[in-house]
């Protein structure tokens, strides 16, 4: 590392100022009819100054939309002598970008050509607001707004309305149709067309959930994926980065909710016209009056682009208050990365918990696996730990209301703080209705929520301050490329927060160096940043910790201080009175420059740097990190060398008396042990049963210690809370309740937490102020149902528990895929059955039998859905296991579907509780389609 004078000025973060979502918006500090009569130039279109353009068949009809006060922006509205409407997007007097062909087609008619101007107002839209997410916590912007009425050229057509906005970083324009009834849109035939060929920067290929790779490119090759047949023309992703000179437009849309669809482009390699097209093709229909999505460029120099918040800017303003106490960005450990088959284990969820808790981190991601009958009780110990938790969801299971009225009470109910829902893969009017409604379902029961498998963010984190991340990127999840990774800040992060799970020590480390993955939780911006690893891959770089306890998820201010897509980012953020910064290069080169001004008040400044560890002859190797304290000057410049696509993250603040670091160490919580028995037991309907607890903190005295049980409706104690003044560090409070269940209550599976409130100091070597904390344990009681007469099919029985390895068990049919109710009828070697368990490895179900079985029947295989489902077809290998209570009473040898079925006559007498488990095969949990055909019970009398 050098360290180097500066001999040019710093960069400047360029403030976004755009616009307010809805034209009908009153935050309006002027506005008014405007001459309705074009402006008309003989100057060529786009020169320097100029105020209208001229065809070269004579005089065109030419408007402009001024940029306001400060901007060197305007938008330029042309109207040719067929009727056909072009915006040309103008930056200091030359023209970046133009879009062509401006309209729509549906009910309304042709509003594409043989248009006439009818109308022009203008106006000046302001306003303040507040983040949750996201560049930069407070936000405002003034905007100039034109709408241009237009005629139709068919007396039948309606009129159409095309709303200009104009900032000093970007241009926008929607479409509005007015009336009531329905409005269906066809087709929406604008094109971005930039001014010349130049470099770009866009996905390889078109994938609904936006998760294709990144390449860089030119405007006129594009991505070069044809749809085949002849066909040369490819779907583009949004956004686009197109390189224009010293300037750069990125493409995206804003403000989409359900009265559209999604969109993306399409291009045919060697034109540089960039189409808008709707999901699939697909109409949209609204009924009374319709505004499309903003179809935005961002415009400026990187830092302006990167800086941005056009996007937000233009969104449907908040209802809700993004101050809210239960909002709350935060950084999270998230196991299913490198532990993929952890979310079904309770057990190695709490190293997960434990994780969070020593780092400081304030979430944990339970992800795909997790299991209803031990989830509340992993919340409580994350709760103690002081940790909240994230639950995942397939988004099937969430698609109706009655779904969401079932599920978002529960986990309210279970102290869940928000949830990850996967899998909508599509960006149809409907799945966007769906964000609309889930967004607000959430909002009701005060969950955050993280879309992942999803559409771009397009401002709905203004408008839902909630909404924490979105994925729609290829993330750590599907490998590294060093491109990608020096790509997507100037690309897809620009839009809004990105749930790409970076700082994976134990993998990929040929891609991407260790400081490189450590750099990336400040160069990606994620309202939850899950920090992915496991537990033994961060202890194997203790001098990264540091700098992962202190990097915040939540940030006041963004500045680029260098960079080139595709190749190196050094991207600041400030949190407080501090600046981290992110370096990242793809490949090798010169060392990365990170000057230090305006990163700190006054001249002197620390700045603590992670590095790519030396190797041999000092060159940096990647495989390890170094952390080290630089004092220096907001007039210096760092140069710091890299491995092989390598990085750095740096924390810079000043240098003030005593401060040896800008590193602040995390404060360590309380040291408590709490307990409740029985932590697991099975008791009778009108049966008492003893709930003993006892709570040690070990490292400090606590005070006002509260111990309080939270029965069940109808359940009572002899006693409720219990208060402890003062205990001394490692004494006990022990509290025993003979709590009685219901003679006539309902049987199933019911928790009895038991809830602490308690004073202490926050930290023993700290300040030795008195905080309060909370920890919560519980009981699991099984009340149990009579035992069981008769046969019976499993499928049934009410269950105790059950997990599975993809989607829900389902009843009386097979897996199918990752919703409930999507199996077939359970078929195992062409033969059918209609009752029975389908599970997929690795998947278990334990049912309460209550001693009175003799045996347990069941044929089981491979479905032959996985032979019969095109495009997914394969062979499955599963070992079944028949347990009761705890022991392995059967199991079969590992199964494929050319082992067909296999018949199972258990003995289960005198077995209360059975458990079926299907077990992967060993070669991964791919075709485990796991039947239990005809499963059932064959019991007495009791």
């Amino acid at each position: 590392m050098k360290l180097l004078a500066a001999n040019r000025p710093a960069l400047l973060v360029v403030t976004a100022m755009s616009a307010l979502a809805l034209v009908a918006s009153g935050l309006v500090l002027g506005g008014g009819a405007a001459s309705a009569a074009p402006v008309r130039d003989k100057e060529a279109a786009g020169s320097p100054g100029a105020t209208g353009a001229v065809s070269a068949a004579g005089d065109v009809p030419t408007w402009r939309v001024e940029g306001p006060r400060g901007s060197d922006i305007d938008g330029v509205l042309r109207l040719d002598a067929s009727g056909e409407v072009t915006l040309d997007v103008v930056a200091d007097g030359a023209r970046v970008l133009s879009a062509t062909r401006l309209g729509l087609q549906g009910s309304d008619g042709d509003l594409t050509t043989g248009l006439t101007f009818v109308d022009r107002q203008d106006r000046t839209v302001s306003d303040s607001y507040t983040m949750t997410t996201g560049k930069r916590d407070r936000r405002s912007f003034t905007h100039t707004e034109s709408v241009f009425t237009f005629a139709g050229a068919d007396s039948d057509s309606a009129q159409l309305q095309i709303a200009i906005r104009v900032s000093d970083d970007g241009v926008a324009y929607r479409y509005l149709l007015d009336g009531p009834g329905e409005h269906r849109v066809d087709d929406e035939s604008g094109a971005w067309e930039p001014a010349a060929d130049g470099p770009a920067w866009m996905q390889r290929s078109y994938a609904v959930n936006y998760e294709a790779e990144w390449i860089s490119t030119t405007a006129a090759a594009g991505n070069g994926n044809s749809g085949g047949s002849g066909d040369r023309t490819s779907r583009v992703n949004l956004p686009v980065l197109f390189q224009q000179g010293e300037r750069y437009a990125l493409v995206a849309e804003a403000d989409l909710h359900g009265d559209y669809s999604g969109s993306h482009l399409t291009h045919t390699p060697g034109s540089l016209r960039y189409d808008v097209e709707l999901f699939e093709g697909r109409p949209v229909t609204v009924t009374g009056d319709l505004s499309t999505p903003w179809r935005v460029a961002i415009v400026g120099d990187l830092p302006g682009v990167v800086g941005s918040t056009l996007v937000d800017d233009l969104a449907t303003p908040s209802a809700l208050d993004p101050r809210a106490e239960w909002i709350k960005p935060g950084r999270s450990s998230w196991s299913w990365l490198t532990d993929w088959d952890s979310p079904r284990d309770e057990a190695r969820q709490r190293d997960f918990v434990d994780l969070a808790a020593r780092n400081g981190w304030e979430y944990v991601l339970l992800d795909e696996g997790w299991d209803a009958s031990w989830l509340p009780r992993t919340v409580r110990y994350a709760h103690t730990r002081g940790v909240d938790v994230i639950a995942w969801f397939h988004s099937r299971d969430l698609r109706t209301q009655e779904q969401r009225d079932e599920w978002l009470p529960r986990l309210k109910s279970w102290g869940v703080s928000g949830i990850k829902v996967d899998f909508m893969d599509s960006d149809s009017q409907e799945i966007h209705q769906w964000y609309d409604d889930v967004a607000r379902d959430t909002a009701r029961y005060e969950l955050m929520i993280n879309f992942h498998g999803s559409a771009l963010p397009t401002g709905m984190q203004r408008t839902w301050p909630h909404i924490m991340s979105y994925e729609a990127v290829r993330g750590v999840e599907n490998g590294l490329s060093p491109e990608r990774a020096a790509i997507v800040p100037f690309t897809r992060n620009v839009l809004g927060s990105m749930d790409f799970t970076p700082v994976v020590f134990s993998r990929d480390n040929d891609k991407s160096s260790k400081a490189q993955q450590a750099a990336m939780s400040v160069v990606y911006e994620s309202g939850w940043q899950h920090i992915s690893d496991k537990p033994e891959g961060y202890d194997a770089e203790p001098a990264a910790m540091p700098f992962l306890q202190n990097i915040p998820a939540d940030w006041d201010d963004v500045r680029l201080l260098g960079g080139t897509p595709g190749q190196d980012t050094v991207l600041a953020r400030r949190s407080g009175d501090r600046w981290f910064v992110g370096g990242l290069r793809a490949g090798s080169g010169e060392p990365l420059r990170l000057p230090l001004a305006g990163l700190a008040s006054g001249r002197k400044v620390l700045v603590d740097l992670l590095t790519d560890a030396p190797g041999s002859g000092d060159t940096p190797t990647g495989s390890a990190t170094v952390h080290t304290t630089v004092r220096a000057t907001t007039a210096d410049t760092l140069e710091i060398p890299t491995a092989t696509n390598g990085g750095f993250v740096a924390v810079v603040c000043a240098a003030t008396r005593g401060r040896t670091s800008c590193l602040e160490p995390v404060e360590a919580r309380p040291d408590v042990a709490f307990d409740v028995t029985p932590a697991e037991a099975d008791v009778e309907p009108g049966a008492t049963v003893e709930v003993r607890a006892t709570f040690v903190v070990a490292d400090r005295p606590v005070t006002g210690v509260t111990l309080t049980p939270d029965l069940p409706a109808g359940w009572t104690a002899d006693h409720g809370t219990r208060s402890f003044a003062r205990l001394a560090a490692g004494q006990a409070a022990e509290v025993t309740w003979q709590v009685q269940v219901p003679a006539d209550g309902a049987t199933g599976t019911f928790e009895v937490p038991v809830d602490v409130a308690y004073r202490a100091a926050g930290d023993p070597d700290g300040d030795g102020r008195t905080r309060e904390y909370v920890a919560s344990s519980q009981a699991t009681l099984w009340v149990t149902p009579p035992a069981l007469t008769g046969t019976h099919h499993v499928s049934d029985l009410d269950w105790l528990e059950q997990s599975n390895g993809y989607g829900p068990i389902e009843r009386d049919r097979s897996n199918g895929q990752a919703g409930a109710g999507d199996g077939r009828q359970l078929k195992i070697a062409g033969v059918t059955y209609p009752k029975g368990i389908g599970m997929h490895a690795t998947g278990s179900l334990t049912t309460w039998l209550g001693g009175t079985c003799t045996a347990f029947r069941s044929v089981v295989g491979i479905d032959d859905e996985v032979l019969e489902t095109p495009g997914e077809s394969g062979t499955g290998s599963v070992r079944f296991q028949v347990y009761g209570d705890g022991a392995l009473l059967a199991e079969t040898p590992v199964l494929t579907n050319d082992d067909g079925a296999v018949e199972l006559d258990v003995d289960v007498t005198g077995v209360r509780r059975l458990r079926l488990v299907a077990d992967d095969g060993g070669d991964g949990k791919n075709f485990d389609h796991a039947d239990w055909a005809d499963a059932r019970v064959v019991c007495g009398e009791g």
